[in-house]
């Protein structure tokens, strides 16, 4: 099931802005100091490195990604999530012509 809404949460309102404005996210924090972002991907393939394990959940659009170490290219549909461990990195990529992907990522 998709999350369709995080309560009581304190937004930054500054929006961090990477690769050239193909991934655009907003961090939250929430009441019980848990911290997140959300955030779209419009259609590239890019590169992340992950400094805390996180889970990627999907609420729209479609991804696919692949794990440091691995070969394979996984489809992420909304509602799907996807775990990266700490200190490691991604790449996702999202198909020209495709909807962006949106996320919410859920930090350790």
């Amino acid at each position: 099931m998709t999350t369709p809404t995080l309560s009581h949460a304190s937004v930054t309102t500054q929006a961090n802005v990477y690769f050239d404005g193909k991934c655009v996210s907003h961090s939250l924090t929430l009441a019980d100091g848990s911290k997140k972002s959300v955030g779209v991907i419009l259609p590239a393939t890019l590169t992340f490195n992950t400094g805390a394990a996180e889970i990627m959940e999907c609420v729209g659009g479609a991804c696919e990604y692949k794990l440091a170490g691995s070969s394979d290219w996984v489809k992420s549909s909304p509602g799907e999530k996807f775990s990266v461990p700490a200190n490691s990195n991604f790449e996702i990529r999202v198909a020209a012509g495709e909807a962006a992907y949106h996320y919410i990522c859920h930090f350790a």
